[in-house]
């Protein structure tokens, strides 16, 4: 059993862990940055060490710094979170060097999934679905011509190391595949330092659908359902829910079983999350593979009743996984709505500052995961999420009226939130019927937003 563990993360993620910990009566380590002394996850921490000034280079991306940190406050283990250096197998690597453990996959797993172009290769022999597109990456744009006549238009251009919607390009004719190929490209060495890029048919009108793995180092692997993630503006996720309202049982079982054959095939240890592509027909495709603990974590524990962070400190200890395939059997419908500090009748801007009042929902089957407090101030330099909630009820009925009902009972003030967009969605009669697609959002925002864009 790990006895002291470092977390290499911040805001909500960082007050889980901790939580986490303290269940299972182990210490933890907070680091933050300058800008971030007055966090809330400060408060519950047995030690915290200053890592730098405010820059994310300069703290939580500074391996140096946070080994540093590791080393001089004794820890068996770090936890990375999400995001940051969760899936940097650099990362990982220095802190199996160190001899401190590492709480997620190994750096070769991690290699293995985290490029894009391997990780299809890696699924195409693995034998789960992909969609057809180059073989790996492009030499140059010559070459995704020479493609494009072989699979037709549309086509998405994707950085082998994207996320977040960055590095992709949807191209409809050879202009755009141009073009496309270019900015991808581009964007991508800008924000990963690696311009490499594929080409992949484009699915139109798609689900994006995700299914959770775990696997422990006795070559233990299960799968801990779906969660059906199409509510989405540019590629970044809004609302999350369990079970999907539209996967099919049979679709849901060939699914699971293709997580764990490319996890299995990556020799991938701790929690992981295979995401897909469900198109109209209901034919699903291996999108990419997440090597970490997602944001969306919590949808899949109330439906599973399990405790996915604990789990993974678990696992890196060196302990089998506790629960069996068979006594996964997920129960009722869960929905999680993230929560930024963004004002998206005006293009989701970001709406750092001072937080007056901050009054969370509560009640019957609402989990709130947040760091905010009244008077906290939030900092402009990191990502815009604030809180998560996550309702669980008997039907997905329930869970939408349940989370409109903690929806209305918040109260945020100084800062605007995407509260009221959450609203409007879960209202909305396509989302309650479950007729939307990763691009359903991008469509009707200004139809949904309506009068709350003027001014």
């Amino acid at each position: 059993m790990l006895k002291r563990i470092l977390i290499a993360n911040r805001g909500e993620i960082a007050l889980r862990i901790i939580r986490a910990c303290k269940e299972l009566g182990i210490e933890t380590v907070a680091v933050y940055s300058e800008v971030d002394e007055d966090a809330l996850h400060l408060r519950f921490a047995d030690e915290t060490v200053c890592i730098g000034p405010g820059p994310s280079r300069q703290s939580y991306l500074d391996i140096p710094r946070i080994i540093a940190a590791a080393e001089i406050t004794d820890v068996d283990a770090i936890h990375p979170g999400y995001g940051f250096l969760s899936e940097n197998p650099r990362f990982a690597q220095v802190c199996r060097d160190c001899k401190i453990g590492f709480i997620g996959p190994s750096p070769e797993a991690m290699l293995a999934v985290g490029d894009k172009a391997r990780a299809r290769a890696l699924a195409v022999s693995a034998g789960v679905p992909v969609v057809p597109g180059s073989e790996g990456v492009l030499k140059d744009v010559d070459e995704a011509f020479e493609i494009a006549e072989r699979l037709g238009y549309p086509l998405m251009i994707k950085a082998v190391a994207g996320g977040g919607g960055r590095g992709m390009r949807l191209a409809r004719d050879a202009e755009q595949l141009r073009s496309g190929f270019a900015q991808a490209s581009a964007e991508a060495l800008a924000a990963f330092k690696n311009g490499d890029v594929y080409i992949e048919r484009y699915v139109e009108n798609p689900r994006h659908v995700e299914i959770q793995i775990f696997a422990d180092s006795q070559g233990n692997f299960v799968h801990l359902g779906e969660r059906d993630c199409s509510v989405q503006r540019r590629h970044q996720k809004l609302i999350e829910e369990s079970p999907s309202p539209v996967l099919e049982a049979r679709t849901r079982v060939a699914m699971g079983e293709a997580a764990i054959a490319l996890a299995r095939a990556a020799v991938y240890e701790n929690a992981g999350t295979v995401e897909f592509l469900l198109d109209p027909q209901g034919r699903f495709y291996f999108m990419e593979m997440n090597a970490r603990i997602q944001v969306e974590h919590p949808v899949t524990e109330l439906v599973t009743g399990t405790d996915l962070v604990q789990t993974q400190i678990l696992v890196a200890g060196g302990e089998p996984l506790p629960f069996t395939q068979s006594q996964l059997q997920p129960r009722g419908h869960a929905i999680e709505c993230r929560v930024n500090a963004e004002d998206p009748a005006h293009g989701f801007r970001p709406s750092p500052g001072k937080v007056a009042t901050w009054v969370p929902p509560g009640g019957h089957s609402v989990r709130v995961d947040s760091h905010l407090y009244s008077g906290y101030r939030i900092p402009p330099d990191y990502d815009s999420l604030i809180a998560k909630f996550v309702v669980h009820r008997p039907t997905r009925a329930e869970a939408i009226a349940t989370m409109l009902r903690a929806l209305d009972e918040t109260v945020v003030e100084g800062v605007r939130t995407t509260i009221p967009l959450h609203k409007k969605i879960l209202t909305d009669a396509e989302f309650t019927s479950g007729a939307v697609d990763t691009s359903w959002l991008d469509r009707n925002l200004l139809r949904l937003m309506g009068s709350d864009r003027k001014g």
